[in-house]
């Protein structure tokens, strides 16, 4: 062979990965697995490695070696590095060269070419000439599909994968129908592109002219979903060929289509402002020529590359719960459609591609297909990527990659459907790399020429896949000229019409009635109380499951004591109820009245401050036991887990899931507030903005631990100021509460109300188990929300002269102070929801105290950061006959200093401030 491993495995070693080969394929490295799998042993005896090495060990080939070993070692390299040699470019002159699979290095040369030769590993050991064997692994492994597969470890995984690869029909076998599809998929999608570029010259679409075999692998996947029992792709995608995608995949109405690159086309929006039409999601029910239909979700996606990832899992997994389908999770697939710059450079891939077989975000493997344009924007792949193929990153996973030539699509039909096959049978991710090219530049607008000069007057004068395949076709008889012809007229022909009707439009002013909106109408935002209180006797069913294990299941003595014995306690007392116990009351009450709950983060059974432990474990047998799932035998599922570290893609995922399951309670957690920074894109893109853009409500529950402790800079902040920039136009809900009952009655007033937005709640850390932040048994059972809080212990509202506005925990260092300096004419108001704010209830809270000479918004953190740019503008325009004035830490660039000692003398000067100042 051509790659030496004498150096790396002696003949001992050989003897001991052999033996336990031999008992457990799985139980040895992928390198020994495919050696012993590859090879014939028979002549390798027990604890003999020489003669182990002389019959087949993966040493470098020579003309001494025996020949079959040589053979045998042949039909390996081809199998392992046949993909480096195959015809993949559409572009390419000729086909790439390896030396490592020349005659010489195999340890073979041009006489030998005519034995007649054999191996047990290659179509049922059929005896053959050498030449014929080599022509016949070219045609497997080096022909227009490249596959890399011997990565996997799993040997079942590859022998099935081997034998379909082996054993693919020729292209000459396929149906005649099939063909005659194909091309027309073909015409379709280049008849629209041509007919975008001639009628709106220089407005962007990202078109998928030299891509257009992406057509061919969808079509490939959606014809073959009945067979395989798939009822729904769950689809996301950038924007390369989306337009054509849409309009031909998912049948968007030409009519529609046209009317969006309108100069006067308006959305007809249900709310907000839109967005441009290559972000846009669609929706449809495509019935095959079966009768069967499969239906088809493209889900909304901004400019941020590979960000649509996670969404479309957590999609997929929501729509797989709703259609029953979370055990063989068969019937809804997911396909993401990739660029190949992105693939390799986006790390949100990675993040994705790790949570493909976690047990809280699995739905059975994804179907990637990459529209390798071999070039990123102006950036060549040289300059791009550090690995040979844009695809190396999915190798962590042991995905099969399929590099395939996007000029033959009858070889991008089999990949497609034998991808979604695999899938179905090993619930793995997939990977299809379309190796293709980009016909325009970037953009429309954007002219290739200056920056790839060589490559662009190739592409000039390369006939499209669809000009070829119709030669193709007419040339083997399957289709006539007349036919082809008549075909390309017949689409021209629509979208004339289509265009047609268009214009007609705009000139009586109805173009925004073709918006083609699937979104439904939120009602709109209101301040009016929800009713959240439980009964007693219901509580009493959660605390009961809270406060007992199964018989027999031994729990660690300190929880048994700190959690079972102590809420037992707290309960019989009725209080003082912690942050924790209050969030559990909650999600049980929730899972009572037949909403289920998902709460996923890192670290998020136990709690990042040992506060929720919601899984106990057995000491004796590490068995695991969720309290919250024994409620009752009629109750709702609650699904928490500990997350990948990862925020971007996690909170994705669950983003994703909110959308498509909107009757659940789905929270993310971070494990420190300011970790929330990694998934800035989807709070950004998604979770701030997708209602206005694309009208998709998500009730997402973000938790973010925030509060200043002297924990230093990296764990203090949850970065409030960035939400409240982000609030405008009742978008999300933004709170930081302070009492146990306000976190209980604000989740459940998230799945109460008619209407869904995202809620950001700063969560406590050291109010975890501050007892004055306690709550009672009636605060749950007789109460609500409350958006303000008024001052509950100031009894005479005339003595006060002082009004402290706060939010959060700094109300207990206030409340401790004014409590042991005996001040008593100063109110202090707590902000419990920022945004939406309620500023009747704030007027009437500070209204109350009509004396009142000073107004001070306090706050612990930098005067740039926290809530202060926020408040400043609604307090000076509500309350501009009253002094305002603000305590708080001075502006900085960092959101905390680095020491205790700092860190309490601050704090400290904070609170006498927010006493003092004004007077």
């Amino acid at each position: 062979m051509a790659i030496s491993f004498a150096n790396r495995f002696n003949a001992d070693l050989l003897d001991q990965n052999y033996e336990r080969w031999r008992k457990d394929p799985a139980s040895v490295d992928s390198t020994w697995a495919a050696f012993f799998e590859g090879f014939e042993l028979g002549s390798v005896q027990p604890k003999n490695g020489a003669a182990a090495a002389q019959a087949g060990a993966p040493v470098a080939a020579t003309a001494d070696a025996p020949l079959q070993t040589r053979v045998d070692g042949l039909v390996y390299a081809y199998r392992t590095l046949g993909h480096t040699i195959a015809n993949l470019d559409p572009l390419a002159h000729e086909r790439p060269q390896n030396p490592l699979l020349s005659l010489r290095e195999l340890g073979f040369d041009e006489k030998d070419l005519d034995l007649t030769v054999s191996s047990k590993f290659l179509l049922g050991g059929k005896r053959m000439k050498l030449r014929e064997m080599i022509g016949a692994l070219e045609r497997i492994y080096c022909g227009p599909i490249g596959t890399e597969f011997m990565h996997i470890q799993n040997p079942r995984v590859r022998n099935w994968l081997r034998e379909k690869i082996e054993n693919r029909p020729a292209e000459s076998s396929t149906e005649q129908e099939v063909q005659r599809r194909i091309l027309r998929q073909l015409v379709k999608v280049e008849s629209f592109e041509h007919f975008l570029h001639t009628k709106y010259q220089g407005q962007k679409r990202f078109s998928l002219e030299g891509g257009e075999s992406l057509i061919t692998a969808l079509y490939g996947i959606l014809e073959t979903c009945p067979n395989r029992g798939v009822e729904e792709i769950c689809l996301g995608m950038a924007h390369r060929g989306r337009l054509s995608v849409i309009a031909e995949f998912l049948r968007k109405p030409f009519r529609t289509m046209f009317a969006e690159f309108s100069e006067n086309y308006l959305p007809n929006t249900t709310a907000g402002d839109g967005d441009v039409k290559y972000h846009l999601g669609y929706m449809t029910t495509r019935k095959l020529k079966s009768g069967e239909e499969v239906e088809v979700r493209l889900s909304a996606n901004p400019s941020h590359l590979e960000a649509v990832n996670p969404v479309v899992m957590g999609m997929t997994r929501a729509r797989q719960r709703i259609r029953k389908d979370t055990d063989d999770r068969r019937k809804v697939i997911a396909v993401l459609i990739h660029g190949d710059a992105a693939f390799a450079g986006q790390g949100i891939v990675a993040e994705t591609l790790n949570m493909s077989q976690l047990q809280g975000y699995r739905i059975g493997g994804t179907v990637h297909i990459i529209v390798n344009n071999q070039i990123g924007f102006t950036t060549l792949p040289a300059d791009a990527r550090s690995t040979t193929y844009c695809t190396d990153v999915a190798k962590m996973i042991e995905a099969p990659i399929f590099h395939v030539n996007g000029d033959n699509p009858l070889a991008v039909r089999f990949v497609s459907e034998l991808a979604l096959e695999f899938r179905q049978t090993f619930k793995r991710d997939v990977v299809i790399d379309i190796y293709c090219y980009r016909r325009h530049g970037h953009n429309e607008a954007d002219d290739p020429v200056s920056t790839q000069p060589t490559m662009y007057a190739d592409i000039t004068t390369h006939p499209s896949v669809g000009t070829q395949f119709e030669r193709q076709l007419v040339s083997a008889g399957v289709i006539s000229q007349e036919e082809a012809d008549a075909l390309e007229k017949e689409m021209e022909e629509r979208h004339e019409k289509a265009l047609g009707i268009v214009k007609a439009a705009e000139k009586d002013q109805t173009i925004n009635s073709f918006s083609g909106s699937t979104a439904a109408p939120q009602p709109v935002y209101t301040h009016e109380p929800v009713d959240t209180a439980v009964r007693k006797e219901n509580l009493a069913k959660v605390v009961k499951a809270l406060t007992s294990v199964p018989e027999g299941f031994t729990i660690q003595p300190k929880l048994k004591s700190f959690l079972l014995e102590k809420r037992a306690k707290v309960w019989a007392n009725n209080g003082p109820f912690d942050w924790a116990y209050g969030e559990a009351l909650a999600m049980g009450s929730l899972l009572l009245e037949g909403i289920p709950v998902r709460l996923s983060g890192q670290d998020a059974r136990r709690g990042t401050f040992s506060q929720r432990n919601s899984y106990l474990y057995d000491q004796k047998t590490r068995e695991r036991y969720c309290p919250l799932k024994h409620i009752s035998p009629d109750q709702a599922q609650v699904c928490i887990y500990n997350s990948l570290l990862s925020e971007s893609g996690v909170l994705g995922f669950d983003y994703g899931y909110s959308l498509n399951f909107p009757n659940l309670l789905c929270m993310w957690e971070a494990q420190f507030g300011d970790f929330a920074n990694g998934a800035q894109v989807i709070i950004d893109q998604f979770i701030s903005s997708a209602e206005s853009k694309w009208q998709r409500p998500s009730s997402l529950v973000l938790l973010l631990p925030h509060g200043y402790e002297g924990q230093g800079p990296e764990h203090s902040s949850a970065r409030l100021e960035r939400f409240l920039q982000l609030c405008a136009e009742d978008n999300i809900q933004v709170c930081n509460l302070t009492t146990p009952a306000q976190y209980f009655h604000v989740l459940r007033r998230q799945m109460k109300r008619t209407f869904k937005k995202p809620l950001v709640i700063m969560t406590p850390k050291s109010m975890l188990r501050l007892e004055a932040a306690a709550s009672k048994l009636e605060d749950f059972t007789n109460d609500r929300f409350h958006e303000i809080l008024a001052d509950p212990l100031h009894t005479e509202p005339e003595k006060v002269k002082r009004v402290i506005l706060c939010t959060g925990k700094v109300y207990y260092d206030l409340l401790k102070h004014r409590e042991e300096k005996k001040i008593t004419d100063a109110a202090i108001v707590r902000v419990e929801q920022l945004y939406p704010l309620d500023e009747a209830q704030l007027k009437a809270a500070v209204g109350h105290y009509a004396n009142a000479t000073a107004l001070v918004w306090c706050q612990e953190e930098s005067q740039n950061m926290g809530a202060w740019s926020y408040m400043f503008w609604h307090l000076n325009r509500m309350f501009h006959s009253i002094p305002l004035w603000y305590a708080g830490r001075g502006a900085s660039a960092s959101p905390a200093v680095g020491s205790l000692a700092g860190h309490r003398a601050e704090q400290k000067l904070i609170i006498q401030d927010a006493f003092n100042l004004g007077q």
